[in-house]
């Protein structure tokens, strides 16, 4: 795992509840993955953690059998600088 906290936004073709259900399952069932939201809609989904994101691609495209598109990645420093007083 690594040390920076991250959140991610992919493409994920979801077309119907046993796609949303499995994909669901997968992020589950990663260790990694703090929150996560899908939007069914509009087929994306938003994952946060302390992960590499390129790895969580991978691990999805593997257990849904389905393209995945890495649309936007925001890193956050969990560090917060400390206050002299």
């Amino acid at each position: 795992m690594s040390g920076k906290y991250c959140c991610m936004v992919m493409r994920i073709s979801i077309d119907c509840k046993g796609c949303n259900r499995k994909l669901k399952r997968a992020i589950l069932g990663m260790k990694e993955v703090e929150t996560s939201h899908i939007e069914r809609q509009y087929s994306r989904v938003s994952v946060c953690g302390r992960f590499r994101p390129s790895d969580v691609a991978i691990k999805i495209r593997k257990r849904m059998n389905r393209r995945v598109e890495i649309l936007e990645i925001q890193d956050h420093d969990t560090a917060e600088p400390q206050k002299d007083q």
